[in-house]
């Protein structure tokens, strides 16, 4: 349930809201091994609910995996599945029940033991409580029963074999807490400190300003090096960019190519430039259908021809997009899944490059020829012209468009740039009230979940609820999904999900664009380094864990918390600090809407 938005007007007279500030009546400190240190990270977007159950934006789950313990958790060396509250697990021999061990001695922060009954409770809500399920419901649809033999010991048993068991990162939450809240959809989990029982504890939220963590000093693996995690929210890059500089944040990400270029020659600043997890697609309307198999939506009939889509990805020149929009961070989109993922990435033999007379040639065997006045025609003579919906915040948006936009003009199409809010793009591609739009989605190391994406059964319902990628509704790619998911060889899954791509890349309703390169910056004479995922040209923020906060290493002049060289006002104008905040927490239960949301 959304809340309304209230605005608060505060008159600048006197001291500001600094981002490193601890906040009006925090706790004291607990105790990390930072000797005071806060870790203060630039945020640029709304944490959707502080409910694990609710939130999946990306930045909503980084704050989850700080507070929540997970099964399991990836490696910072290589992404490979490694314990985390579960220290081991054995499989049957037909690979239908799970048995993991838990962790001895882990404690939540208010001092309950956790068990194996926690994760029953956890995963047993999700199957049973739809609203339990909106976040991380895909976990848990393949699930038969779940129960704790004892404290320590968690046995799952699924319907068919699922080789995606541990890579189960959804937040396991404590029962002593979540068993008193009736009505998740509208529990805002708003009161602090929450309960959690990872290296970090939340102690306090002020919407749309800042999120403080402090450091558990008996977390199990060790306390962090920190004793504060505080993300601070900023409206646009521009403004987090700038408060770098000023040392009033430690660490942005989400730098455009020409922020991250620009602080080249910035003193105490330390560039990080990686391989993003992020693909970058043009979505092209295949015939949006909900999970009945009924139209919806306003997509152009031409677009529900697989040779149209086939010859408009002819006329995309993606070497173009990565020198010109990405400046060279990145690079040019093929298979699925991006270049980070070896094991699972694919680049089709035969690609379609870029070739405007193949593809108007393509366009005329079809049908699709020009009439009169240059603009080709279905054979029923509609003409072809397409609206292009962007985020109209996303500046690589527009540019995306322009060259789009140039290029099928040329193939004889119209295109007309649609830039709207990101609100309005969730709403019309769940939809599917669009042509062409411009999505994306980070992957994680197990690829199940964004193959998902593109299956029948991601299709939205009635209501238009649901989490489908590009409307894509193939029996062939969905038995290759079904196959995957069931397949424990890891060569013969890897070849599984490569012929699953090689079906999506045939189809062609996304079009993958390019792979965007990770681009963060962190003051170095606040922090001598982070643990980076994976170790080789690895991130800071943008992990699958806990990583990089919990190895940050401060300097003396953090743990002596030397403030920066000014105070951090959110979105100041005039001479008055406007601070947009919330009744309760805005839960944005839609699919995208930023171009970068859910993992």
């Amino acid at each position: 349930m959304r809340r309304g938005l209230v605005v608060l007007v505060v008159i600048a007279f006197g001291g500001l809201l600094t981002a490193g500030a601890p906040p009006p009546g925090a706790e004291p400190e607990r105790g990390g091994t930072g000797g005071g240190a806060t870790l203060r990270v630039g945020l640029q977007q709304q944490i959707d609910s502080l409910n694990p159950f609710l939130g999946y934006s990306l930045a909503a789950t980084d704050l989850f995996r700080l507070i929540y313990p997970t099964l399991t958790t990836y490696s910072a060396q290589d992404f490979a599945p490694e314990p985390e509250l579960a220290e081991s697990w054995e499989v049957s021999a037909d690979r239908l029940t799970w048995t993991f061990r838990i962790r001895d001695g882990v404690r939540w922060s208010d001092g309950a033991p956790v068990t194996a009954g926690d994760a029953a409770y956890t995963f047993n809500r999700m199957m049973r409580d739809p609203a339990a399920a909106t976040a991380n419901g895909n976990v848990v649809e393949n699930f038969e029963a779940v129960r704790a033999a004892d404290d320590r010991t968690l046995v799952v048993r699924t319907a068919r074999p699922q080789a995606t068991m541990l890579a189960i990162d959804a937040p396991i939450v404590p029962e002593h807490v979540w068993s008193r809240i009736g009505d998740i959809a509208s529990f805002d989990n708003e009161d602090m400190p929450i309960v959690g029982s990872g290296p970090f504890e939340l102690v306090d939220h002020r919407a749309e300003q800042n999120v403080t963590l402090r450091a558990d000093p008996d977390f199990w693996r060790g306390p962090p090096q920190v004793d504060r995690v505080q993300f601070v929210q900023f409206k646009n890059s521009d403004a987090a960019v700038q408060a770098l500089r000023k040392a009033e944040v430690d660490v942005v990400q989400k730098l455009t190519p020409a922020q991250f270029d620009a602080l080249a020659e910035e003193p105490d600043v330390q560039q990080v430039r990686g391989q993003g997890r992020r693909f970058y697609e043009l979505i092209l309307n295949p015939g949006a259908a909900g999970s009945d198999g009924e139209p919806i939506g306003t997509g152009h009939p031409a677009l529900r021809d697989v040779r149209v889509r086939q010859a408009l990805d002819r006329a995309i020149d993606r070497r173009v997009l990565v020198d010109r929009v990405l400046r060279g961070y990145g690079e040019q989109g093929a298979g699925y899944l991006p270049p980070i993922f070896g094991t699972y990435h694919w680049r089709p033999e035969q690609p379609r490059t870029f070739d405007p007379a193949a593809a108007a040639r393509e366009l005329d065997a079809a049908g699709y020829r020009r009439g009169p006045d240059g603009v080709r025609r279905t054979p029923q003579g509609r003409p072809l012209d397409f609206d292009f919906v962007l985020h109209g915040s996303e500046p690589a948006d527009a540019q995306v468009g322009e060259f789009v936009q140039r290029w099928f003009a040329d193939l004889g199409i119209r295109v007309t740039l649609e830039p709207v809010s990101d609100n309005q793009v969730n709403d019309r591609t769940s939809t599917g009230d669009f042509d062409m739009v411009i999505s994306g989605w980070s992957a994680n190391p197990d690829p199940d979940y964004v193959l998902r994406l593109q299956t029948c059964a991601a299709r939205p319902g009635g209501a238009g609820a649901g989490s489908s990628d590009t409307f894509l509704c193939d029996e062939r790619y969905d038995e290759l999904y079904d196959r995957q998911l069931g397949e424990f060889d890891p060569a013969r899954r890897a070849e599984l999900v490569e012929r699953a791509q090689r079906r999506f890349h045939e189809q062609a309703a996304g079009l993958i664009l390019y792979y965007q390169d990770s681009l963060e910056a962190y003051r170095s004479d606040r922090f001598a380094g982070f643990t980076r995922q994976p170790a080789q040209d690895g991130v800071i923020v943008a992990q699958q864990g806990y990583w990089g906060y919990y190895g940050a290493d401060p300097t003396e002049q953090a743990e002596r918390g030397t403030p920066g060289q000014g105070a951090a006002v959110l979105w100041v104008i005039g001479g008055a600090a406007v601070l947009v905040g919330t009744v309760g927490t805005v839960r944005a239960a839609r699919r995208r809407a930023t171009a970068d949301q859910r993992e």
